[in-house]
């Protein structure tokens, strides 16, 4: 296979806005967001045995944070939950709901495309900004455990746990 560069656009992430409801209702975190990086944040160990000269790091796992810069766009489903977790300064589980990154630049299976969910935690970090520009709200979402990989169908919303 030829090597190809892989647009932004490919990469997706969808937050359940609606974590205290049955079923998931997943929305495209996009309007109002430029840029969206997910650091992964490894946390290392590191040693030098006494018959070595040089030292080992190790990694032992990873506390992956994705902050999320967003122009405050009024109507926008992620917008308009996470103003409201901000509003009412929710913490510890009322802040806590699910993300899936969705790998569009992979092999498409039945409309789906592999995916990974995690549950997760929304911090409020700022929100406000200069004057005569559009009010921003930044967060950041904390990845909480271990992610499950499965597929995700963007046209109907649902993800699938591999088998």
């Amino acid at each position: 296979m030829a090597k190809q560069k892989i647009k932004r656009s490919r990469f997706g992430l969808f937050l359940n806005t609606a974590p205290e409801e049955d079923e998931p209702v997943w929305s495209l975190v996009g309007e109002g967001v430029t840029e969206l990086t997910v650091a992964y944040n490894p946390q290392t160990s590191e040693v030098v045995y006494i018959n070595q000269d040089s030292g080992t790091t190790d990694v032992e796992s990873y506390k992956p944070t994705i902050e999320t810069p967003m122009t405050a766009i009024k109507g926008d489903e992620v917008f308009e939950f996470v103003d409201g977790l901000r509003r009412g300064r929710k913490v510890l589980d009322e802040c806590v709901t699910q993300c899936v990154m969705v790998y569009l630049y992979e092999e498409e299976q039945a409309g789906a495309w592999p995916a990974e969910q995690n549950n997760c935690a929304i911090q409020i970090d700022e929100f406000g900004g200069a004057g005569g520009e559009s009010t921003k709200l930044t967060f950041t979402i904390n990845l909480q455990g271990d992610a499950v990989q499965g597929t995700f169908n963007p046209d109907t919303k649902t993800f699938t746990p591999a088998a």
